[in-house]
């Protein structure tokens, strides 16, 4: 009873600092927060000033005039702006804290298994200085893992691919350790991106990344039976500027994103390939468990168990597993010494 009440007043904090969305889950409450990681900035003589961060700011994205910047302050699942990260953690767990800027939580973030020292050093600092007392990091795919409700404590193979909007994430966990990892600079974002290049390529067309994304939520990766169902799209043509309309088939979707979509059935095929003999015995049975946004991408999880002939499930919930995850660590003190990595 007391240990719940504790909870209840708890300050700790687990996030989720993803290229696409940032997620925070206090102890004893669960998810309280869930945005765009997106901050808009204006550029004055002052240097740069905070106008907009979150829902707000995405709303902005590719709608602002010169002085004002709608910027994704991480890039591949890492820092690649340190100040506007800042910023930007200082906003949600104020925000979260409802305003109490005295709060000092403990806070865990999940991080890409193939991060550096210098990438994990920029997340730390960025943690301390938004008002942290205490800062763990927990690789994503073990805090996916997690939060899916896999064994991981257990003496058997798990395997975990999460594919978020930077990098997807895939490992085979055992005895609460990660025994084989691969991270991949692709995720959500490119695939919007090659959607963008491939429209621009074969219509003359220049559509948003909010557009593709719609094109890649619609369609997916559409099986040769849907090849032939059409979408609507609208954007700017480049040779006479003027705003257009064009409608695609699903089939050449499934044509722009054969290399993306290669590159990680490849991955996952090396991970196994390098798994010990003990361990890929496990997956036979238990298959392979999908988490991430790009989880939900239609028809994504027939083409990975046709590629590796192994069951494939999609995680409850998959967008919030490496949140749920690293909270459920929270939770645990004797967990956090496990499976965080070390300092």
């Amino acid at each position: 009873m007391f240990n719940r009440l504790l909870g209840m007043f708890s300050n700790d904090l687990a996030i989720d600092l993803g290229t696409a969305s940032t997620l925070i889950y206090v102890k004893g409450k669960g998810i309280v927060s869930n945005e765009p990681s997106v901050v808009a900035v204006k550029k004055d003589g002052r240097g740069r000033r905070v106008l907009a961060v979150g829902r707000e700011a995405k709303a902005m994205l590719g709608k602002t005039p010169g002085n004002i910047a709608a910027i994704r302050p991480l890039k591949d699942g890492v820092i690649a702006d340190f100040e506007i990260t800042e910023e930007m953690l200082k906003y949600f767990i104020t925000k979260v804290h409802n305003r109490r800027l005295l709060v000092r939580p403990r806070i865990i973030v999940g991080v890409p298994s193939g991060i550096t020292q210098v990438e994990k050093r920029a997340v730390k600092e960025s943690a301390y200085s938004a008002g942290a007392a205490e800062v763990y990091l927990i690789e994503e795919p073990m805090a996916a893992a997690i939060g899916a409700g896999l064994p991981i404590t257990e003496p058997s193979g798990n395997m975990i691919v999460d594919i978020g909007g930077g990098t997807s994430e895939i490992a085979v966990i055992s005895l609460a350790g990660i025994v084989v990892a691969k991270s991949i600079r692709i995720g959500g974002d490119k695939l919007d991106e090659v959607i963008v290049q491939y429209i621009k390529r074969k219509y003359n067309l220049s559509i948003g990344t909010g557009v593709a994304e719609n094109i890649k939520k619609e369609l997916g990766l559409p099986m040769p039976q849907d090849a032939d169902k059409t979408f609507e799209i609208k954007g700017s043509n480049l040779i006479t500027g003027i705003p257009t309309t064009l409608e695609i088939e699903a089939g050449e979707i499934r044509e722009a994103l054969n290399e993306p979509i290669n590159a990680l059935t490849d991955a996952i095929k090396h991970v196994l390939e390098t798994t010990p003999p003990e361990l890929a015995a496990d997956l036979v049975d238990k298959g392979i468990v999908l988490a991430g946004g790009g989880a939900l991408i239609k028809n994504l999880d027939v083409v990975i168990r046709e590629e590796t002939q192994l069951p494939v499930t999609i995680a409850d919930d998959p967008l919030t597993c490496v949140v749920k995850g690293a909270g459920k660590v929270l939770d645990e003190i004797k967990l956090i010494k496990e499976v965080t990595i070390p300092n």
